[in-house]
């Protein structure tokens, strides 16, 4: 009777202890795999920096090929930028609204339009659209080269792919960054503004005085550093999984999808840590 009770409870056990083991070697495997990953991420993010100060000390940078790039991340960005945009000064301004009326303070729609839109909704808008639109465009660009194996061709020549496409599609996401991230403080405070205006009776000048008292110079300043950090995360993630893409179309789908993935989280975590430094040592201050 106890040897049966024991086989029974052996038995009951191995599909649980077998589930567990698959479990542990799943998330084992993952990890791995994560950590390798984010170690070429920054080997691959050095190598771009120091190649990208080198070429332009020594005029070597290849002005078309970045000027090409700039320019067609931008189309690509800058309208879904407006668009995004100004929801989300309505938004702020409708939300903001409801509570101030309630307590008389209706002119602090501005000072809100200050803070939540050029603090915080300005660089996380533009940077899901870096991590969106931009990060999508150079992973399948990339990715596509690789399946066609024109990076293999390219390093059989002796030209280096990091140098010849990585570093011009770097600098045009980095440039193009603060201009995205005005556009969207413009359009989302102007958006904020006119509903104000016409809908919540406060007027010009106090929405503006309100707005000037605690948005700040360091707070753009911040909004457009946030901005780049972004752009120079998301080209580095996008160029490696671009360039890392194998098995056919299938390869460069799924280089586009974990490209976007990964760039929209690293968005999250890097705009913490930033926030959470503008906040310790450039503490909201009202002027």
């Amino acid at each position: 009777m106890a040897l049966t009770a024991e086989t029974t409870a052996v038995s009951a056990a191995g599909p649980a202890a077998r589930w567990l083991e698959r479990i542990h070697r799943s998330a084992t495997a993952r990890f791995v795999d994560g950590t390798a990953t984010l170690g070429r991420g920054v080997i691959l993010g050095a190598k771009v920096i120091a190649f990208s100060f080198g070429d332009a000390v020594r005029l070597r940078l290849p002005i078309a090929e970045f000027l090409q790039q700039a320019w067609m991340l931008l189309k690509v960005t800058y309208i879904p930028a407006v668009l995004m945009a100004i929801p989300f000064g309505a938004m702020v301004s409708v939300q903001v609204s409801g509570i101030m009326n309630q307590v008389g303070a209706s002119s602090l729609i501005g000072a809100a339009s200050g803070v939540g839109v050029i603090r915080q909704g300005a660089p996380i808008t533009a940077g899901l659209l870096l991590g969106g639109a931009a990060a999508s465009a150079i992973a399948s660009d990339l990715g596509a080269r690789t399946i066609r194996e024109e990076i293999d061709a390219m390093r059989v020549m002796g030209v280096d792919p990091i140098r010849r496409l990585v570093i011009p599609r770097f600098l045009g996401l980095v440039v193009i960054a603060p201009v995205l991230c005005v556009i969207i403080i413009s359009a989302g405070v102007l958006a904020s503004f006119l509903l104000a205006v016409t809908v919540n009776g406060v007027t010009p000048g106090s929405f503006w005085n309100s707005f000037g008292a605690f948005a700040h110079v360091v707070d753009i300043w911040f909004a457009i550093g946030k901005t780049v950090v972004f752009a120079m995360m998301i080209a580095v993630i996008a160029s490696l999984r671009g360039m890392e893409a194998k098995g056919g179309p299938r390869g460069v789908a799924d280089a586009v999808n974990s490209s976007v993935v990964l760039g929209v989280v690293s968005i999250v975590i890097a705009n913490l840590a930033i926030t959470q430094f503008q906040t310790m040592f450039f503490p909201m201050e009202v002027s």
